[in-house]
């Protein structure tokens, strides 16, 4: 493991990613909170949801289809098993990669039963053929089907008991707009603050058994860009690395040696960010510039840069997007110790 990165497999997986990584599924299941009482942070989500979830068993009701959206690692899926949970209902995991074609979304909903919830991941994936069949499902709750080819095909409706549709997206805008007016309700989930960051690095160690000071706590939480599924990375990292140095206990000297020997920066940037910030700086003057440009002058996936590492630069206000390209701020200058261009009286740069 060397420069914030681990391998697995034969890859690198990025640390301070919010994606998830093979790494994690045992590490997101032991961790991952059951009841609204266990998630920290989302207040505003969490309220709405209760009161949802209060109304619609109280009806005795189906509850409405549920949409989550933002950037990775904040919770969408943990919410959905929160949901599950509250509600007293199954949960059937799935993913919009996965579902290639109509019948393999026919086959999920016709073994769904009632009240049951269907969470599909990366749901701004799934197809247009997909979505068509999809439509009459989540308003009425009837599955539509072709049979035969030619001229002695028929069409054949199958009624499918009430079910809860909850979508999770990174890309909220590559939803069609028919798929996403059929959501009753969405919520974007933002970054964490620091106090819930380091609750949740408490609460994270606690599960895990691991000794863990105060200032130990904040030098996590604060390098973790607001992001649970990272904080549980880091922990995991800075555990191992008090095992072997410091007698299994997370100090504060001993957080702050461990994420140094990951290149974590005190506010959670890694060598990946500052290559963004610099080559905008040093190569393009500041910006504007385009993402293609940037993604090809680090040899990185321009999704990848917009999902992965735009939304903590832009929280952090060191990146403003405009309609010709990404303009590094003057913070971005100031954390990398770089002097910030002068300004002339009429604002042109020199």
């Amino acid at each position: 493991m060397e420069r914030g990165y681990a391998i697995i497999g034969h890859r690198m997986e990025r640390i301070l990613s919010g994606k998830p990584s093979p790494e994690d599924l045992p590490l997101d299941t032991t961790l991952r909170p059951k009841r609204f009482a266990d998630f920290v942070g989302q207040e505003k989500i969490k309220d709405n949801l209760r009161i949802a979830i209060a109304a619609a068993r109280g009806r005795g009701e189906t509850l409405d289809h549920i949409l989550f959206y933002g950037p990775p690692g904040l919770g969408k899926t943990t919410l959905a098993y929160v949901v599950a949970s509250e509600m007293g209902v199954n949960i059937r995991i799935t993913s919009g990669p996965a579902i290639e074609r109509p019948g393999d979304l026919a086959a999920i909903l016709t073994n769904l039963k009632e009240n049951h919830i269907l969470f599909i991941d990366e749901v701004h994936r799934l197809s247009r053929a997909v979505e068509e069949v999809l439509y009459p499902a989540l308003e009425e709750f009837a599955l539509d089907l072709v049979i035969g080819k030619g001229p002695g095909a028929r069409s054949l409706r199958l009624k499918l008991p009430p079910f809860t549709l909850i979508g999770a997206t990174t890309r909220y805008a590559h939803l069609s707009p028919p798929l996403r007016d059929r959501f009753g309700a969405v919520y974007r989930l933002d970054f964490y603050d620091v106090p819930a960051m380091e609750a949740i690095v408490r609460r994270s160690a606690g599960i895990l058994k691991v000794e863990v000071q105060d200032g130990g706590v904040v030098e996590i939480a604060r390098r973790a860009r607001g992001t649970p599924r990272v904080a549980n990375r880091l922990l995991k990292r800075v555990r191992d690395y008090a095992q072997v140095r410091a007698e299994g206990v997370i100090t504060e000297p001993v957080a702050q040696e461990a994420l140094a020997r990951l290149e974590v920066d005190p506010i959670g940037l890694d060598e990946i960010d500052h290559r963004v910030l610099r080559v905008i700086i040093e190569k393009f003057g500041g910006g504007p510039v385009g993402l293609e440009t940037i993604a090809a002058a680090i040899s990185e996936e321009p999704d990848t840069i917009m999902d992965v590492y735009e939304p903590f630069l832009l929280q952090l206000g060191f990146l403003e997007r405009t309609p010709r390209g990404r303009v590094a701020t003057r913070s971005a200058y100031e954390h990398l110790g770089l002097p910030y261009p002068k300004e002339t009286a009429q604002g042109s740069l020199w």
